[in-house]
């Protein structure tokens, strides 16, 4: 499959465009132009940009009908789709003569920009992935829709209060959303619980039916997603719960007002959150019902489609792929069984190899614990006839795998998808492996673990299933939209084609050394970092000096991504300069952001100890502008944009093998960041791509790590060998960070120490901090550091999310572009 750049099809002229947001200011907004606000003329320009979407989705809609395209269905639980408004027009080709209308019009085009809140429909990576892969198929033309939950709050607000994070619900639907379209006619209904009957049909075959005990309907909202320079417009379904009965006026009329609407708020509940708390048993609960809800109604819609065009269900396999981002969808799996089976009346064998031709599964966690498990009885009340196919399922499996193995009974207890382990539960991982006909992991080693470690004995017994796809993300969001002062410079030098084909950038490598080039790249790098510093003294009252090296670590706060190694180095630092007032360092700014999940306590901890460290690093005369800790609240898609291409250094330093992949790492790259980091994830591949003079690597590899487990690691030998070292973790263990709680901070310390340093911060410690220094030694030259941020530039084509989709859709999906 071919990537042919093409300029934006969609040519409104300035007159048109400024003449339809008026039309939508009176008739949507119902606004005169002297009394509206900055919302009203957001919404009237959002609405004016949806109904050019709108047409071309249309179009993109008939064309798959009349070529009968063969469509890809991507089910995630995550959706982390930043905001629509500057994308949608830059992917439509509108964005300069939108700019040019509201000039016309004395409106302030940052202002309405920044009235537009993120939609809260994800939390991190996995999130923001699913998003580049969705502006990716549009751009490729490739006919895919993504399939999620419509969350009412996400998952929530972080604000930082006396250095806590506090969490508060996200709002992000209070003023209505322009974009989306709700579908009140496109409603499922799915069930929960009740029972089921077997029977003997006419035939003498026997059959099972599943009655439902309560119900809660699935009502679709759909979002448009526009491809870059090309006609395609695709959809992202949402689904909202709506309760089968909004009120019980029995009890409404007696008085009983609680009662009346409990049945609906109990529905409802299911697309509320993201993620809710699975700490009670009542929490796993609701999160079982909230995965199989999203699934249940995504394929009845699936097959709605289909068998709208299509009479022979045989042919399903031929026509749809669906693939399943980590296991949260992977209820589909027996979804799809039950209604092969009990609908259809197929039988066993000929459902179950249409099932497995259907799926492809994405992992995305080396960490067992992250692999998702449902104990049976909780799957039994629940989905009762799933938790019946999935043990049918599991049996013939492992009767195929003890005529290989026989006698094996090690092999079909770690193959076996239902765990005997403590109490008896089923593994979603399993399940997606042996239910899918292609199993992918996201960078090279990642992958190379998963085959090696994670589902070893499924890659010896499938040896061709288990294959790479390196993520990637979308130069539209990631440089075009988020460093527009880089991508102007890009446009006037080597052109505007690595919008489309990011492996144009490679022409950037001959300019590195290039001394006009080099000073007018420091030019965009500067203005990008005042611009971060405003925002963060508005955000922090914490005054930056831009000319320090921004040394930025944003990411989902968790132990394995280890913010506080990073956090030792600024210790480290703080102690020098108060050891020695003279000291000449290079001034830096360390730029935190991240939220922790909320029954995280020792993450929620970290966050605390970060802005403690800050308050005495951030206040210290002697310390003055050498050193500043910023811990950044509320991390989202849009405040990533801001920092972003205001970093200097990137960290990407988590522990050797058990990062899956990254796509932070790819965005600095991309915006002129130079990165310090361990060989894990996809840092393996950006070293090879950039060049390791490029980049600064350090601490153990994967398979050091892992012979330091086997043959025993004594974090107390670090401890007692470096002391450095020694002193830092004494003055965070004795509370010299939190002189009103001196023991606050001693788990963290306990954690390093005495329970075993389980992601090997003291064993890395010595050489971050070394690696830290050769930092610094080559941030004082200028010319030298400029050119190797030009050449991560120009190197980072392969990481574009266009190629990753490429090798999807010919590789697993088997897809093929619409053709206008």
């Amino acid at each position: 499959m071919k990537s042919k750049m093409q300029p934006p099809l969609l040519k409104y002229d300035v007159p048109t465009i400024q003449q339809d947001i008026l039309n939508h200011l009176t008739h949507t907004v119902a606004k005169d132009r002297d009394d509206a606000t900055e919302r009203d003329w957001f919404f009237a320009v959002a609405c004016t940009v949806r109904d050019y979407l709108s047409e071309r989705w249309i179009e993109t809609t008939k064309a798959c009908y009349e070529q009968d395209s063969k469509r890809i269905y991507y089910l995630s639980l995550e959706f982390l789709m930043g905001r629509l408004l500057t994308n949608s027009m830059m992917n439509l080709g509108i964005y300069d003569n939108v700019r040019e209308a509201l000039n016309n019009l004395h409106v302030n085009e940052a202002c309405i920009y920044e009235v537009e809140p993120d939609p809260a429909l994800g939390n991190g990576g996995l999130g923001r992935l699913a998003a580049c892969f969705l502006d990716s198929m549009a751009t490729l033309s490739l006919p895919g829709y993504g399939y999620g939950i419509h969350y009412e709050y996400g998952m929530f607000y972080q604000r930082i209060k006396n250095g806590y994070q506090v969490e508060q619900p996200d709002s992000w639907l209070r003023y209505g959303n322009p974009w989306e379209y709700p579908r009140p006619e496109v409603l499922f209904k799915v069930n929960f619980g009740g029972h089921v009957n077997e029977y003997q049909d006419e035939h003498g075959r026997q059959g099972f039916h599943w009655k439902g005990g309560e119900d809660v309907m699935a009502m679709a909202y759909d979002l448009l997603v526009a491809g870059y320079g090309t006609h395609t417009v695709n959809n992202l379904r949402l689904w909202a719960a709506k309760a089968s009965r909004d009120l019980d006026l029995s009890s409404f009329n007696k008085g009983d007002y609680f009662e009346a609407v409990k049945a609906k708020n109990w529905s409802e509940n299911l697309s509320k959150v993201l993620y809710p708390d699975d700490s009670t048993e009542m929490g796993r609960e609701l999160r079982l019902r909230q995965e199989y809800f999203f699934v249940s109604a995504s394929l009845q819609d699936i097959l709605r489609r289909f068998c709208r065009e299509h009479r022979n269900i045989r042919e399903l396999p031929n026509k749809i792929a669906i693939q399943l981002n980590d296991t949260h969808p992977n209820l589909a799996i027996p979804e799809l069984m039950r209604i092969l089976l009990d609908k259809y009346r197929l039988e066993w064998d000929e459902a179950w190899s249409m099932c497995q031709r259907v799926f492809a599964y994405t992992n995305h966690t080396l960490l067992p614990e992250a692999l998702e498990t449902w104990t049976t009885d909780l799957l039994g009340y629940l989905l009762p006839r799933h938790l019946q196919i999935i043990y049918q399922i599991n049996h013939l499996f492992l009767h195929e795998v003890s005529h290989q193995y026989p006698g094996d009974m090690d092999k079909l207890r770690r193959m076996s998808i239902i765990g005997e382990d403590g109490e008896k539960h089923v593994r979603m991982g399993h399940l997606a492996v042996v239910g899918s006909h292609k199993v992918n992991g996201v960078a090279a080693l990642h992958t190379q673990l998963i085959k090696s470690h994670l589902f070893a004995d499924f890659d010896q017994y499938f040896p061709d299933k288990i294959i790479n796809k390196t993520n990637g993300i979308t130069p539209r969001r990631w440089l075009q939209e988020a460093n527009q002062g880089l991508s102007q410079l890009l446009n006037n030098t080597i052109g505007s084609e690595w919008t489309a084909d990011l492996e144009k950038l490679h022409a950037l490598a001959p300019l590195a050394e290039d001394r006009q080039f080099q000073q007018a790249f420091q030019a965009v790098k500067m203005e990008n970092k005042q611009r971060l510093a405003t925002y963060i003294e508005s955000k922090t009252k914490i005054k930056l000096n831009s000319e320090a090296l921004f040394d930025v670590q944003i990411k989902r706060i968790h132990e394995y991504k280890r913010q506080l190694l990073n956090l030792l180095h600024v210790v480290t630092l703080y102690n020098r300069i108060r050891h020695n007032p003279e000291l000449d360092i290079v001034p830096r700014v360390v730029i935190f952001a991240g939220k922790a999940a909320p029954a995280y306590a020792m993450a929620k901890l970290v966050i605390k100890l970060i802005n403690d460290v800050a308050d005495f690093v951030n206040n210290d005369p002697v310390v003055a502008d050498r050193l500043k800790v910023v811990f950044v609240p509320n991390y989202d898609v849009s405040t990533a944009q801001k920092i972003i291409p205001a970093a200097n250094l990137s960290q990407q330093i988590s522990t050797a093998g058990m990062e899956a992949s990254g796509t932070g790492n790819m965005k600095l790259a991309l915006n002129g960041a130079l990165t310090i980091g361990t060989l894990d994830g996809a840092n393996i591949e950006i070293k090879e791509e950039v060049g390791e003079e490029n980049i600064f690597i350090f601490g153990l590899t994967a398979a050091q790590v892992e012979e330091k487990c086997q043959h025993g690691y004594n974090p107390w030998d670090y401890y007692h060998g470096n002391g450095e070292l020694k002193q830092v973790l004494e003055m965070i263990g004795s509370g010299y960070f939190s002189p009103e709680e001196p023991e606050r901070f001693k788990p963290i310390v306990d954690a390093l120490t005495e329970h075993g340093d389980r992601y090997m911060l003291l064993a890395d410690y010595a050489d971050y901090i070394g690696c830290q220094q050769n930092i610094e030694a080559m941030y004082r030259q200028p010319e030298e550091w400029t050119k190797r941020a030009i050449l991560n530039v120009a190197r980072m084509g392969k990481f574009s999310s266009d190629r990753t989709i490429k090798e999807y859709a010919e590789q697993i999906w088997r897809v093929s572009p619409v053709k206008f």
